[in-house]
Formats: C-alpha cells, sequence, structure tokens
C-alpha cells in the first residue's frame, strides 16, 4: 500500500496542479505589477472605478473602505463592503480599476442574487467545517486496520465539499470579472489598451481559482484511489 504523502499517487495527482498553481501565482504577481505601473488617463483610483460599477447597476448601501496587504481585495457580504487593498483603494493604476471593478461585481452578484454566488454561501460552513476535520479523520483511518476503512471514506465524504466549494467559485469568480469588464467598457472608464491591461490582470487573477480548483479535485481523485487500494 502506498502512503499518504509519499507514493507514486502524488507526484500524479498533486505535483503538476502545484506546478500550476505557481506558476499562476507568478503570472498574477507580474501581471499585477507591471499594468500597476500604467495609469489610466481619467484619472480613476480604484474606489472610485468600484463605486462606478455600483451605480452602473443600481446597487446603493455598499461601503467600500481601503483594507492593510497586498491583493487582499475582497467583497464581505455579510456587512456588504467592499474592501480594497492599499494597492487599489487609491491607485489611479489600470489593474487598479480592473481589481477594484471585479470586487464591485461580487458586491452587484450579492445584491442582484447571482444564483451561484447564493450556492456558494450556503456551501461556505460545509466546505469549513469539513475541510477541518476530514484531514483528521483521513489520516487516523489509514492508521486503523482496515477493517474502519469507513473512517476514511467519511473524511473523503467531508473533504468533498471543499472541493465543491473550490468548483462553484469559478462561475462566481469568472462572473465578476465579466461584469466588471461589460461595465468598464459600456461607461468608458478604460481606453483600448488600459482595457485590455485590465482585462489581462483579470485573466491573471482568474487562472488562480482554476489552479485551487484542479488542485482540490486532483487531491479528491488521489485519496479515493488511495481508499481503495486499501482494500
Amino acid at each position: 500500500m502506498g502512503y499518504l504523502y509519499f507514493d507514486y499517487t502524488y507526484l500524479i495527482f498533486i505535483l503538476p496542479c502545484l506546478i500550476l498553481s505557481i506558476i499562476c501565482s507568478a503570472n498574477v504577481n507580474s501581471t499585477f505589477k507591471k499594468y500597476s505601473q500604467v495609469r489610466n488617463t481619467r484619472n480613476l483610483t480604484g474606489a472610485q472605478a468600484a463605486q462606478s460599477v455600483l451605480m452602473s447597476h443600481g446597487v446603493t448601501g455598499v461601503t467600500i473602505e481601503p483594507v492593510a496587504g497586498n491583493l487582499t481585495d475582497h467583497f464581505d457580504p455579510r456587512t456588504n463592503t467592499i474592501r480594497l487593498s492599499e494597492s487599489v483603494y487609491n491607485s489611479t493604476s489600470v489593474a487598479a480599476v480592473g481589481v477594484a471593478a471585479h470586487e464591485a461585481g461580487h458586491a452587484v452578484q450579492h445584491a442582484q442574487g447571482y444564483v451561484p454566488n447564493k450556492i456558494r454561501s450556503v456551501v461556505v460552513p460545509v466546505a469549513n467545517f469539513g475541510s477541518k476535520l476530514s484531514w483528521i479523520l483521513i489520516f487516523i483511518g489509514l492508521l486503523l486496520p482496515v477493517e474502519f476503512s469507513a473512517v476514511v471514506y467519511i473524511g473523503i465524504f467531508l473533504f468533498s465539499f471543499s472541493v465543491l466549494f473550490t468548483l462553484i467559485t469559478l462561475p462566481v469568480e469568472f462572473n465578476a470579472s465579466k461584469r466588471a469588464l461589460q461595465t468598464i467598457e459600456s461607461t468608458n472608464m478604460l481606453n483600448g489598451e488600459e482595457y485590455r491591461g485590465a482585462k489581462k490582470t483579470l485573466s491573471a487573477a482568474a487562472m488562480t481559482y482554476v489552479a485551487a480548483a484542479a488542485t482540490s479535485v486532483a487531491s479528491l481523485l488521489r485519496l479515493i484511489l488511495i481508499a481503495r487500494r486499501r482494500r
């Protein structure tokens, strides 16, 4: 029987995904850095861009505030708040406009009741619970005699909710970027070259979610294979 961390299944399922994740992470950082040095001709800040997206969709009551860190931008549906990182909130770069518009896209999703977003919100607590308990059960189950394989399968079942979360996240993230880019274009926030820069920034960020989903699916398949090999 192979081992959980040191067998050929790791090389087949996990290593390629880790390499993809590293490449995607490096790409999003380099792309963001590149277009952070390109100022938009309208001199819009990230905060102003986010507000413009909200206004274009008739969404009100959303707070926009700065948050510490780099690429820590996010929308918090619990407080209906868009939090933009220091490199986005007051920046007039093309990258800042793209990222801020994307987060505003999430706020629009929330306001309009975008179905995949609702599903993700329902899955979040189960996924969080499953991710914390699943690996403990899987590890314990693999140490127990094969007669107790049910413990491993319960752990795998709980882990599958984390995988489901990463898969549901994909349409949510892609749709937020689509909304952002459509609004940027329709309101002429950015000109042709600037728009393409914002699109490249958001496309690079989207690929990190694809890599995360691929890693989760590969991990699930690997765990199922390891569990089956114990029989």
